[in-house]
């Protein structure tokens, strides 16, 4: 890890260079357009948090700033503040975007969350959102980032973000300039706030909605972490759209998926009546399936599918699911499973967060139940430590 007050000069350095304007773009070399897909190939299952995804913490400095739980509100000498820049890449286009941390923070808003929640939950996504990056920035992380001179990707790998080129064509001249608007103004009124846990940026892991809990972080990750504890969330459970989804897979799609062997599934009862003559098929074959253990989440954490052992996560991703939240039966020749929820369940729910704001809660409370002990401080405050 870097050495904390070498990245202090660095980030002083850096906002010397930032002039409020247009966000700067620039192009990458030949060279870097050819390494991209080797570099992302390499550095892309390092990513910790894919929204709606899993990963594993990032390194943070050793300095420990005062931490406050104060409501979440700018201080009046921080919105003078000057701010770190933000390299953003890119992926549709291969540029890296340059730009102030809030004017970043409006872009991860922008393709977070909807502009029609409300503006408290808006705030907390905020305040999520500039958790996460203010973590890789100071830890000097760019893992999962495909080419060299990026702090961050625009997508779920690590947090999504709509440029500020999309965000004046398609927000602006778009006609939804209020909802922009808005979105501005959650990022406004909780200007450089960060959550800390004993005085470090946190990991602020965030998802769609869960099915009624959230994760503990080692459920999903493998990884304790004190503030990503598994906690009630009843709130999204009336306003969510498509809270239960409905997959259905033939026996063989389920053996392709999950790498099962067609030959070690037992034979169905007709096919063993017969004497067995004939070779075991998927579609005479049985797949016996049994959910061993849920998490504290009430997902499921270990399933036996066809007399092997998958976690519910691994289950999730090999076959597309939204959720490792599901139930599994069987209708004649095919398999239905029913999700709850979608995203891996650790952190805040953005639809639990949006209901709860509807119930009145504040930005504040939203976080504070979210994620456990949390503290907040400025960026500026983090930065001159």
């Amino acid at each position: 890890m870097k050495d904390f007050h070498y990245l202090r000069r660095k980030f002083k350095r850096r906002y010397a260079r930032t002039r409020r304007g247009a966000p700067r773009i620039q192009r990458l070399a030949p060279a870097a357009w050819l390494a991209a897909p080797l570099l992302a190939a390499l550095l892309l299952p390092l990513a910790i948090v894919p929204l709606r995804g899993g990963g594993h913490p990032h390194p943070v400095p050793k300095a420990v700033p005062q931490a406050t739980d104060r409501p979440v509100a700018p201080e009046a000498a921080a919105v003078e503040a000057p701010q770190p820049e933000v390299h953003v890449y890119l992926s549709q286009s291969g540029q890296i975007e340059t730009l102030p941390l809030e004017e970043y923070v409006s872009g991860v808003l922008a393709a977070e969350m909807p502009a029609d929640f409300e503006l408290e939950a808006l705030k907390a996504q905020a305040v999520a959102a500039r958790t996460f990056i203010m973590r890789r920035l100071v830890a000097g992380d760019s893992s999962g980032v495909p080419v060299p001179g990026a702090d961050v990707t625009d997508t779920v790998s690590h947090q999504a973000y709509v440029s500020q080129a999309a965000l004046e064509r398609d927000w602006v001249r778009g006609g939804k300039s209020a909802g922009l608007a808005k979105l501005r103004r959650a990022v406004r009124e909780t200007r450089g706030v960060i959550m800390t846990y004993k005085g470090q940026p946190i990991t602020a892991s965030f998802f769609a909605s869960s099915g009624g809990y959230t994760e503990n972080s080692e459920d999903y990750w493998n990884a304790a972490v004190p503030y990503l504890r598994s906690v009630a969330s009843p709130w999204e459970q009336e306003i969510t759209p498509n809270l239960a989804a409905t997959y259905t897979f033939s026996i063989s799609e389920l053996i392709g998926k999950l790498g099962l062997s067609g030959k070690a599934l037992p034979a169905s009862k007709d096919l063993a009546a017969s004497g067995g003559a004939k070779p075991v098929s998927s579609s005479s074959a049985q797949m016996p399936v049994k959910v061993l253990s849920l998490t504290a989440g009430h997902r499921v954490k270990e399933i036996s599918i066809g007399g092997t052992v998958f976690t519910g996560r691994e289950v999730r991703e090999k076959l597309g699911l939204r959720s490792s939240q599901f139930t599994w039966k069987r209708k004649g020749s095919e398999y239905i499973i029913t999700t709850y929820g979608n995203g891996h369940g650790v952190g805040m729910s953005q639809w639990g967060a949006n209901g709860m704001a509807k119930e009145g809660s504040t930005a504040t409370q939203i976080l504070k139940h979210y994620y456990s002990g949390i503290s907040f401080v400025q960026v500026s405050t983090l930065l001159k430590k």
